[in-house]
């Protein structure tokens, strides 16, 4: 019998029966109800659509990597929807701008799970912003996937709802220091942002310093999403380091290399992939060549690979031909994502979303040159870690 004919059926019999039996009459009501109803969905899920929240820096002095993530991400969503999405339903991404600041990001979580109702968070952007989120999409059991961070906060200790698809900052630093020291230069100091990224960065440099047996020469800091960098000039320049390791966004990484070339200071300067590498790239003009950053993702202009091959061209099918490692970093993020979908299969939940992700690993899932994998005990996808310098042009050499 169709729903909406029994729940008519049972109703009427309610009324026939309310006036002799309440309690039986209440029992039916309920049955009638429940057969109208549809068949119960996942949060953020309809037979339409899946809805994802991202609480990322879209303004202010970290925007771009808000922006590029996001747009690499869309891309790849905006490609799968076309074809018709995951059965039968297409992704959605609701926004929310947290400036890159802690309070809005917590604020901004807040309403994505309470009020728009997300099946899951993705791609945020930051360590104190997902810090600040931690709590709630803990408390809330909903899966949060690929942030944009190395920080061991979102890694240790196990949180079963944090899928994390790029290497750490120890895995980045270890690789950074290793490569200063057997090259010579062992004359090292850190300029890094006064905020949970910038510690985490430079805990893992020091503990790839104490690995390698190498003292620290000096360090100097910088505040969030500013660009007041004259102190950190006045702490290092006299030190005379060999090599300066940022850890900071772009903006204020940029600002600290003019200020140092300025002074005078003829040594090198070497970031991690979260400083933006693009945005850090066209912010330092003239002073950006031999600037080193390393990387998280493969060569975006590597067509190669296969997996930027395909990033190319589903970028410029949606019009965006200004390739960026962050970009990548999404659309990887979109890719691995969908992914977790498909083999959660048709009845989506949160939980069935978790298993696949689960299953998920290098012998079964061909990234195209990049390796991903997961376990019950294990969410840390990746450990790719690769060196790129900035050319005269503006441009990268890996």
């Amino acid at each position: 019998m169709p729903p909406v004919r029994a729940s008519f059926v049972l109703v009427s019999l309610v009324r026939v029966l309310a006036g002799l039996r309440p309690a039986l009459a209440a029992a039916l009501a309920v049955a009638g109800l429940a057969l109208c109803a549809p068949a119960h969905a996942e949060t953020g899920v309809t037979d339409q659509k899946i809805l994802l929240g991202q609480s990322a820096a879209f303004t202010g002095a970290a925007a771009q990597l808000g922006l590029q993530l996001h747009a690499g991400a869309k891309a790849y969503f905006d490609a799968l929807n076309a074809q018709g999405g995951i059965y039968g339903r297409k992704i959605e991404i609701i926004q929310a701008d947290d400036r890159y600041e802690a309070d809005l990001a917590a604020a901004n979580t807040r309403r994505l799970i309470e009020s728009d109702n997300v099946f899951a968070l993705f791609g945020y952007v930051g360590t104190p912003t997902s810090n600040a989120a931690l709590p709630i999409f803990t408390q809330a059991k909903v899966p949060f996937f690929a942030p944009f961070t190395g920080a061991e906060s979102l890694r240790q200790p196990f949180n079963r709802e944090i899928f994390n698809i790029r290497a750490s900052y120890f895995d980045e630093t270890e690789h950074l220091v290793e490569r200063l020291v057997r090259t010579g230069m062992q004359k090292i100091a850190v300029f890094y942002q006064n905020d949970a990224y910038g510690r985490a960065g430079l805990a893992g440099v020091e503990r790839a310093m104490k690995a390698m047996n190498v003292a620290m020469v000096a360090t100097a800091t910088v505040e969030r999403n500013s660009a007041d960098v004259a102190a950190a000039v006045a702490a290092i320049l006299p030190k005379k380091p060999d090599v300066i390791i940022q850890i900071s966004a772009y903006a204020s990484s940029a600002a600290y290399i003019h200020a140092m070339r300025r002074s005078g200071y003829t040594g090198q300067f070497y970031n991690v992939s979260f400083v933006g590498s693009q945005a850090l790239a066209d912010a330092l003009g003239k002073d950006g060549p031999g600037v080193v950053i390393s990387q998280v993702v493969p060569f975006p202009w590597h067509a190669a690979t296969p997996v930027v091959s395909e990033y190319q061209k589903v970028m410029a099918r949606a019009g965006l031909r200004d390739w960026n490692f962050s970009s990548l970093e999404g659309f990887i993020a979109a890719k691995v994502f969908t992914e977790g979908l498909r083999r959660a299969g048709r009845d989506l939940t949160r939980e069935k979303l978790i298993q696949a992700l689960e299953s998920i690993n290098r012998n079964n899932f061909d990234m195209g040159g990049f390796d991903v994998g997961f376990s019950a005990s294990n969410h840390n996808g990746s450990k790719y870690v690769d060196m790129t310098v900035i050319t005269k042009d503006g441009r990268f050499r890996d």
